[in-house]
């Protein structure tokens, strides 16, 4: 019997992502899950069988939903998107956090309504145990403890646990953080902000055509206020539409598009449904793949 309704849900899921890509004339390409090492061989064989067909197209649509993973994957992902695809755009129907806000700041357009959010960048890294952490979180103890040992008022339970930590590991968070902030950076300028020509909300600029080295700072801003764990407090700090336009951000509010907003909730509640069902930890699906 299980059998039989997953051989039913996924013919719904196929025949709701071809809606999709019936309304932005594009081919769609789903991920759900953390984004991990080791599945970019699979993640490229997926996106090629797909450009492959003989129906491709030019856009590439990216329906993203995870709590984020390694931010050097997302790079691969990118590389290999990209290769094949001159348009792409990302829709978020619940949230993208992490290294899925990088992954995002990679497309042309992004499509979130009221109820999405994305997340601040601390990248996660693995530690020696093997666990995914957040970097900006080790990283700011640290810091705190610099500061307080200037002043001699570094407790010894603090002074002990900096004395315990791993300096290569501690590298590794760094340089986690210095990616994150330069891959953001450079796909904003290159993609998102690609067809941002002339100035329109600064009064005195209003009109003046946008030049690459204010691209590039607009961009540098954006990815250190997202890149700020002081700011949101938590690695999993919901971000919604109206504080990512307040941080310069132009986003595509579905939630007025009935049309839009009804083809991405039935697809989106079914799908989860399914992956709840399967216990799937991750989930990509194509016309071609499932």
């Amino acid at each position: 019997m299980k059998t039989n309704v997953n051989s039913t849900i996924r013919g719904l899921l196929e025949e709701k992502l071809l809606k999709i890509e019936q309304y932005f004339k594009a081919d769609v390409f789903c991920y759900y899950g953390n984004i991990i090492d080791g599945l970019e061989n699979d993640i490229r064989n997926i996106i090629e069988e797909l450009a492959q067909d003989p129906g491709k197209k030019d856009k590439l649509v990216v329906i993203l939903t995870t709590m984020g993973g390694s931010a050097i994957a997302v790079e691969r992902y990118v590389n290999i998107i990209r290769h094949h695809y001159s348009t792409v755009d990302f829709v978020v129907p619940d949230y993208a956090y992490s290294s899925g806000t990088i992954f995002c700041m990679s497309g042309d357009n992004i499509y979130m309504d009221y109820f999405s959010v994305l997340g601040p960048i601390d990248p996660q890294v693995q530690n020696k145990d093997g666990k995914w952490v957040g970097a900006l979180g080790y990283l700011d103890k640290i810091n705190e403890a610099i500061e307080k040992s200037k002043t001699d008022e570094l407790s010894q339970v603090e002074f002990f646990m900096v004395k315990d930590l791993d300096l290569a590991e501690l590298r590794s968070y760094e340089q986690a953080k210095d990616l994150t902030i330069q891959l953001l950076k450079k796909w904003l300028v290159k993609y998102k902000f690609k067809n941002w020509l002339t100035h329109q909300t600064t009064p005195e600029l209003k009109g003046q055509e946008v030049t690459v080295e204010q691209k590039t700072a607009r961009a540098e801003e954006i990815a250190n206020m997202l890149n700020k764990n002081a700011e949101w407090n938590s690695h999993g700090r919901p971000i919604n539409v109206e504080r990512l336009k307040e941080l310069g951000l132009k986003i595509d509010d579905y939630s007025i598009n009935e049309t839009l907003s009804g083809l991405v909730r039935e697809y989106y509640d079914l799908l989860s449904d399914y992956v709840s069902a399967n216990k799937q930890p991750i989930f990509v699906h194509t016309r071609k793949f499932i």
